[in-house]
């Protein structure tokens, strides 16, 4: 799985330095693959690339229905390899296989799907009767596009940015996260088959200090980052500072409230995956569970009961629901927050610790935390882990203020007997999306957060308005535009 070369202008080309990334799997704390480390050199080669193939190159001159059957073939090229990509992304971070399939897979080719259909009905030119006189508003491509990719859905996350930078004309340069760099190359592949012109899609990998030299890049003209609010925020600044365009997707420390007309069998079983998804690293996961007083006790046992059966193992077995962690640092830092759970008082019902019978792996139990209040920090701060709290609200009112009381809002739900009062709470809750009885997603319409949980939107007419620049042209009176 060694590589060594970087996918800059439509060809494979050698590294300006000779440093390099070691991948280790997180289930054997072995080194499983060996790729280059960017340099600005690197960098500078492949913005270059990018900039020349948007000033000077056929894909923002194509027409929208060119642009879409090649993005189309993009995803379609990735579905042919779908085992491959799934093995490889669940090998990188220790993504379960079976989620993997979908949750990293075909989720981003539905995601590339949906663009290459928007590509081909959006209006990108609209003529309007005007106040004064007509117009012509023209919806054009911001230009080169730095994307930042986080380690947890790669693939995915790299098609919420890719898929609408394509079909708005724009090219990129995509930064993998270092720890997840091999499906990058599965998809420089792909887009090579798939016939993208040269220097539409570059990728290189990076430390942090390379990853802010794109971001500083005077040759980029938008930002577009997945990852933490330290980062994001770092990121924000420096394109104020430029009055660069960017859009900031960040944390979630979500609730799932369970009112108490749920039916609780039906709603443990749909919300427990949402809620440890992906080895509960995700931004969307649900961490916070609110349950009434009234059947605080039954939510506790149903839901540790859920966790204690899920089947811990190997990323790679198709029965395994949850994984190791993606880095051993970060196995540290989940464990700190569950010692810190305890510390303030919060009582573990099931988990707690490492799972028995792994001698290797980056294991953390599924981990169920009861008695806990809003203002402790395993219920403020993200964990990213498949850590859950659960939290007793006195009435409905009551749940949408601790829903609420977040520096976050990026997703939620709500579980219900009657749709229309899940609807009536999901109105009150501050939070980009909102599930009743189930995920708040959809490739479709909007996706993004609230408050800390960033700026901009990714997915739906929404996301491809993000990579475009609207440009007015006032027309003579009676003249009528090709």
């Amino acid at each position: 799985m060694n590589r060594d070369k970087f996918f800059i202008g439509g060809d494979w080309v050698d590294p300006a330095g000779s440093d390099q990334l070691a991948v280790i799997s997180p289930h054997t704390e072995e080194v499983i693959a060996k790729v280059p480390e960017a340099t600005t050199a690197d960098v500078d080669r492949a913005v270059a690339a990018a900039r020349e193939a948007f000033d000077h190159g056929p894909w923002p001159q194509m027409s929208p229905a060119e642009r879409a059957d090649i993005i189309a073939a993009i995803s379609a090229g990735i579905q042919a390899r779908y085992e491959e990509f799934a093995r490889t992304i669940s090998e990188e971070m220790g993504s379960p296989y079976t989620w993997a399939v979908m949750g990293q897979v075909f989720a981003s080719t539905m995601v590339l799907d949906f663009y290459a259909g928007l590509a081909r009905e959006y209006a990108f030119e609209e003529r309007r009767p005007g106040v004064l006189g007509p117009t012509l508003v023209r919806r054009e491509p911001v230009g080169v596009v730095g994307a930042i990719i986080p380690w947890n859905v790669p693939l995915f996350v790299t098609s919420l940015k890719l898929g609408p930078a394509l079909a708005s004309g724009s090219t990129v340069v995509l930064k993998p996260s270092p720890e997840t760099p091999l499906d990058a190359y599965l998809l420089a592949e792909v887009a090579l088959e798939a016939g993208l012109p040269a220097g539409v899609l570059n990728i290189v990998q990076a430390d942090r200090e390379v990853s802010e030299y794109l971001v500083r890049h005077p040759d980029t003209d938008k930002i577009s980052f997945t990852g933490s609010g330290v980062a994001g925020r770092k990121i924000g600044a420096i394109c104020g500072e430029q009055l660069k365009r960017c859009t900031l997707e960040l944390g979630g420390k979500s609730a799932a409230i369970i009112l108490d007309d749920a039916d609780l069998e039906a709603t443990v079983a749909g919300l427990m995956p949402n809620a440890i998804m992906n080895n509960g690293e995700a931004c969307v996961a649900q961490t916070r569970i609110l349950a009434s007083r009234t059947r605080y006790d039954e939510v506790v046992d149903a839901v540790a009961t859920a966790a204690a059966a899920m089947v811990v193992g190997d990323p790679l077995d198709p029965a395994t629901e949850v994984g190791p962690l993606f880095a051993s640092r970060h196995r540290d830092r989940v464990e700190g927050y569950i010692a810190k759970g305890r510390d303030e008082g919060a009582r573990v019902v099931t988990g707690g610790g490492r799972p028995a019978g792994f001698d290797k792996g980056w294991y953390v139990e599924p981990t169920i935390f009861a008695d806990v209040n809003n203002q402790m920090t395993i219920a403020q701060e993200e964990i990213f882990g498949p850590v859950l709290a659960v939290i007793p609200y006195d009435d409905v009112a009551d749940a949408v203020r601790i829903a609420n009381d977040s520096d976050y809002g990026l997703s939620g739900s709500v579980w219900t007997g009657d749709p229309q009062a899940g609807v009536d709470v999901a109105r009150q809750v501050r939070t980009g999306t909102y599930g009743v009885n189930g995920m708040g997603m959809d490739f479709s319409s909007p996706f993004g957060g609230f408050k800390d949980s960033g700026l901009g939107r990714e997915l739906g007419p929404e996301g491809l308005a993000e990579y475009l620049e609207s440009k007015t042209i006032v027309l003579p009176q009676g003249f009528e535009p090709n």
